[in-house]
């Protein structure tokens, strides 16, 4: 069993590799055309980010599976509640509630990371001391955070609400050169220490927020690297991928792991397009921005309950 989960986690980590530089090449690609068009940004960035849905749907089987029916009703009722509170906070508070989101998925992002580093060493032998608060702040900071306070985040933010281009005020160059310094030490501190692999990841994601457009960065990096990367670990964990797993068989589990998760997607396009109705939203111009906002919202709870399974493979 642990032969087919070490596999799919190097799989997932190949993957979402290919993912990252696929981003990156398509960037350098338009780059002699003005770069890529606002159109096609928002396109790449929707599908990337639907792909990330269903990776958080799965949270309650794995930290309450054992929940009876009515219990975990009531627990559902609190979840979507929690969403709920999430959402208004979000759109009655733009920029408050922006500001708190960013912080919030920096931090989420960044141990859910690294978690699945520890996972990984935690099926090998003979691996290096991993540097754990150096990669946290680094893979968590660098794919939200960079982005947003680039000299390209005033087209990105005005294309996803208007209200939310001056979010970090006049530190925003500060905060840009702090957390590429952050990203470039967190690099160097990895290659000290012989972790190559998290250096190579924390590169790509540097290079990846440089060279794409601000909304196809985040975007990949949340559907196509996170989501991938944490759908993984909870086939760690899940009773019916773990089943697979002892057959030897990592993409069933990974399979298993997915589709358990896929009834959110549909849930959460349906709800996302209602909400925006329900506020007389544009469809063609404002669909982005309240898909983000359900997502940001569904991150509150979901980073509350996956936060065990986090500092568990942490060793925290």
């Amino acid at each position: 069993m642990v032969l087919s989960e070490t596999k799919l986690l190097n799989n997932l980590r190949a993957i979402s590799r290919y993912c990252i530089l696929f981003g990156v090449v398509v960037a350098l690609v338009f780059l002699p055309f003005g770069g890529i068009a606002l159109e096609l940004q928002i396109v790449l960035a929707l599908a990337a980010l639907t792909i990330g849905i269903p990776h958080g749907a799965v949270d309650h089987l794995i930290t309450v599976p054992k929940l009876a029916s009515l219990k975990m009703a009531l627990f559902l009722t609190a979840y979507l509640g929690v969403v709920g509170v999430a959402i208004w906070a979000i759109l009655s508070a733009n920029l408050i509630g922006f500001q708190a989101v960013v912080l919030m998925s920096a931090i989420h992002f960044g141990l859910g990371d690294a978690a699945f580093i520890s996972e990984l060493d935690a099926r090998q032998l003979g691996v290096k001391k991993f540097p754990k608060a150096a990669y946290i702040v680094a893979s968590g900071f660098t794919p939200v955070v960079i982005p947003l306070v680039s000299q390209q985040s005033t087209e990105a933010l005005a294309a996803v609400n208007p209200k939310l281009i001056d979010w970090a005020g006049a530190f925003a160059p500060a905060l840009f050169a702090l957390m590429i310094v952050v990203a470039a030490a967190s690099i160097i501190w990895m290659l000290i220490t012989q972790r190559i692999q998290e250096a190579i990841d924390l590169a790509l994601l540097l290079t990846l927020v440089l060279s794409a457009p601000p909304l196809v960065a985040f975007a990949f990096y949340f559907g196509l690297w996170h989501a991938l990367r944490h759908t993984g670990r909870l086939s760690l964990e899940f009773e019916k991928a773990q089943v697979q797993h002892r057959k030897d068989k990592s993409w069933n589990a990974f399979g298993v792991s997915v589709l358990a998760g896929a009834p959110a997607l549909a849930a959460v396009l349906a709800f996302t397009i209602f909400l925006g109705i329900s506020r007389g939203f544009d469809l063609s111009q404002q669909l982005l921005w309240y898909l983000l906002v359900v997502i940001w919202a569904l991150t509150v709870p979901h980073m509350a309950l996956t936060l065990r399974l986090d500092l568990k493979a942490l060793r925290l």
